[in-house]
């Protein structure tokens, strides 16, 4: 495209997420590897920085996707008085004005309460079967104190299999009522495609431009608009290497010449010469 559309701001999560999982490709480790490549939060910090350019890559996909997700936007609201979905269960026993109903406050009340009951019932039964075993009091009190706990462990299962209930509802109203069903799936698509585009023809080939290249494997070659990718040189110690740090070369050094200072010995002679 000529003119590709930036990365929106609600995009860019998903593009981090994209980025982490190509940090995470093969061929980006072993290259991660080489002796001077770049690590992973530098490599990190430059993808991020340059968002806009490497979603450039994918700027067809992203075009279709962003449009689609306009359209999708731009549908209409249903009726206030028209439920999309056909009411069951826990739809009938929320309150009309949008609060708790009866049903979440029971859910909720009924194990804490049954518990309670139920400990309390315990605690006093089994005192008056200590004070005295033959008390029939005492073991009324324990049966109740038990069946009033199996009571509240039957009810909180019945509040999660509600709130489990809730969430699939919810979640299966996540799109707007009255959507139409083929935009919907269009709009998941053009997701993928783009998500595609983004890692294989984006990310994965703006990364191999700042590592080394993988032995055996060529790295793919980012094409995005106006990019040119640094050039990093490591100097070499003068003597040892060429600039660049590849070449060697002699070193120019030369031994010094050690000559020992001139040494007479000095001259000895007998007794007959003292004379």
């Amino acid at each position: 495209m000529s003119n590709p559309p930036p990365l929106h701001a609600e995009d860019r999560p998903e593009y981090e997420r994209l980025l982490g999982e190509a940090l995470r490709d093969r061929t980006v480790l072993t290259a991660l590897r080489a002796p001077g490549a770049l690590t992973v939060d530098q490599l990190r910090v430059l993808a991020l920085r340059d968002a806009d350019t490497v979603n450039t890559a994918a700027g067809t996909e992203y075009a279709h996707y962003t449009a689609l997700r306009e359209s999708l936007r731009a549908t209409p609201p249903p009726p206030a008085d028209v439920e999309p979905y056909a009411p069951g269960l826990l739809s009938q026993l929320r309150s009309t004005n949008g609060g708790a109903g009866l049903f979440p406050v029971l859910t909720v009340l009924t194990p804490i309460l049954a518990w309670s009951a139920g400990l309390v019932l315990l605690l006093v039964g089994y005192l008056l079967r200590a004070v005295d075993s033959g008390l029939l009091l005492g073991r009324s009190m324990v049966t109740a104190g038990w069946v009033a706990l199996a009571a509240g462990v039957a009810a909180m299962a019945v509040g999660v299999v509600g709130l489990l209930l809730t969430a699939i509802r919810d979640g299966a109203a996540a799109v707007p009522a009255g959507t139409d069903p083929e935009l919907a799936a269009e709009l998941a698509a053009a997701r993928a495609e783009w998500r595609t585009a983004l890692r294989e023809r984006g990310l994965l080939p703006y990364l191999h431009t700042h590592l080394p290249a993988v032995p055996g494997r060529p790295a793919p070659g980012f094409t995005g608009p106006g990019y040119t990718p640094p050039a990093f040189t490591s100097p070499g110690p003068d003597g040892l290497t060429d600039a660049d740090g590849r070449t060697p070369r002699p070193a120019a050094f030369s031994t010094p010449d050690f000559t020992g200072p001139g040494y007479t010995p000095p001259g000895f002679t007998g007794p007959d010469d003292v004379r």
